[in-house]
């Protein structure tokens, strides 16, 4: 279930086990990244890591790769037979890797690919382990049930842990967070109160989650603690929704997620609603983070604007400054912002198609506005591996908000609402008339060619000329 602790778990396993040198290599699956939620990373970043952390491996990896660099773009059968599965048993080395948040992968099969493909081979190195997390979504379960992967597998599911145990460490998270809290300021020392610890704990439903969050909501700057613990233990509260069913945990989220949007929104502007719809869809759909400035770009918002709007729910959002790129802080608000079943208030539920369309729409003008020819002011007649500079020339001329532009358009494409299609032709017609060399120069310089393919075919099963 979300919340539960899963990533957490995996971290401190990987960072364990690195401490004692065992730990081989990891991968931590995230939908918030696109390099992170592709199943075909996983292999070749694991094989990378192993071959910097085993010399014994390396010196079999490096001539593997040498003789067949595409293997990396091959089917992950191939690319975990040539790229881990031979140099493991060449090198008889013993060590562990961690995948986390495998349902976080781009995964369209009824089983999981890639445990479908460790099943294969899961018996072929005989020192090798694999630490593995996932949510109980039907692929990652039917994957862990093929017949070859079963026998081999020891299952853990988190969230049938003794109630106790869970309810006993979340005490102490808050016993330990709000002794904190309190030492920062004066006047707290006898809060909260044994009944409000009590009351907060049983609210948690088990998830971690809930707890760091609220922990969170309750520590931010220029707010009363005692104010806002009051605030939040008095919003509404359904104990049999709130938890109570064991296949709806996640929905003990509720009132806390309700009350942070309640305070961010507020009740004097309901006209700005669509300015903050549109904030947190760009945190939450966009396809890599995006700092506040890149956001105030496609939308066409005062930068300074953006920041105190995602500073309003900085409880639910990894937020550091206002350059550096923002996104969720679990994976479950992303979840309960964009459903509506969840997220019943209208005032805050992002509409993916709507705000696909928003973003694609950003993209595109941006570029319009933006793309000219040779963009990096290179030297007639050079490529770009003889540019030694490059990298300089390319942060220097093509800004995040136009290289997101650039990369990711495509894939707004793809998740519009078929309501704005009148609005969007005539600005992808600019594109693709006005703009479309200088669109696949940058591309180039930002090795990304490859994305060019993927944006034509979208743009031609659109448009309907294919």
């Amino acid at each position: 279930m979300a919340g539960t602790g899963k990533s957490t778990i995996a971290q401190t396993i990987a960072e364990r086990l690195f401490a004692e040198g065992q730990l081989g290599a990891s991968f931590f699956c995230s939908r918030d990244f696109e390099d992170r939620s592709n199943l075909h990373s996983i292999f070749p970043t694991l094989a990378v890591q192993l071959a910097r952390r085993y010399t014994e491996f390396r010196s079999i990896f490096i001539p593997l790769v040498q003789s067949d660099p595409g293997v990396v773009y091959e089917s992950l059968h191939k690319q975990l037979n040539k790229l881990i599965v031979l140099p493991l048993k060449k090198s008889a080395i013993s060590t562990v890797m961690v995948i986390d948040a495998l349902d976080e992968c781009k995964d369209e099969e009824p089983a999981s690919v890639i445990l479908s493909v460790l099943g294969r081979f899961v018996s072929e190195p005989p020192k090798i382990k694999f630490f593995v997390t996932g949510r109980p979504e039907p692929r990652i379960r039917a994957g862990f049930r093929l017949p070859l992967l079963e026998e081999a597998t020891d299952v853990f599911v988190l969230h049938d842990v003794e109630p106790r145990f869970i309810n006993n460490d979340i005490r102490r998270f808050f016993e330990h967070s709000f002794m904190a809290i309190a030492g920062r300021r004066s006047g707290m020392d006898d809060w909260p109160t044994e009944e409000q610890l009590d009351l907060l704990c049983e609210r948690m439903g088990g998830l971690f989650v809930y707890a760091v969050a609220t922990v969170k909501f309750l520590d931010r700057k220029n707010n009363d603690p005692r104010g806002q613990l009051d605030r939040l233990l008095q919003s509404p509260w359904n104990s049999m929704r709130e938890g109570r069913m064991k296949l709806k945990a996640n929905t003990t989220l509720d009132s806390l997620y309700t009350s942070i949007l309640v305070e961010a929104f507020g009740d004097d502007d309901p006209e700005d609603d669509s300015t903050i719809r549109s904030v947190l869809g760009a945190v939450v759909l966009a396809v890599n983070p995006l700092s506040p400035p890149t956001i105030a770009a496609l939308f066409g918002f005062h930068t300074e604007d953006v920041f105190p709007r995602l500073s309003s729910v900085h409880s639910l959002l990894l937020l550091q400054d206002s350059d550096s790129p923002v996104r969720p802080f679990h994976k479950s608000f992303p979840d309960f912002i964009t459903d509506p079943e969840w997220c019943t208030n209208q005032r805050f539920h992002v509409s993916p198609p709507r705000h696909h369309s928003e973003l694609l729409i950003g993209c595109l003008e941006l570029m319009n506005r933006g793309l000219e020819k040779n963009m990096c002011k290179l030297p007639d007649g050079i490529i770009n591996s003889e540019v030694q500079d490059l990298q300089k020339r390319t942060n220097q001329y093509i800004g995040d908000d136009l290289q997101y532009a650039c990369k990711s358009w495509h894939i707004h494409l793809i998740g519009m609402e078929s309501s704005h299609m009148l609005k969007i032709e005539p600005v992808l017609c600019q594109f693709l008339e006005g703009k479309f060399l200088f669109w696949l120069e940058v591309l180039s310089v930002l090795g990304a060619v490859r994305d060019a393919v993927n944006a034509l075919g979208v743009a031609a099963k659109w448009l309907k000329v294919c």
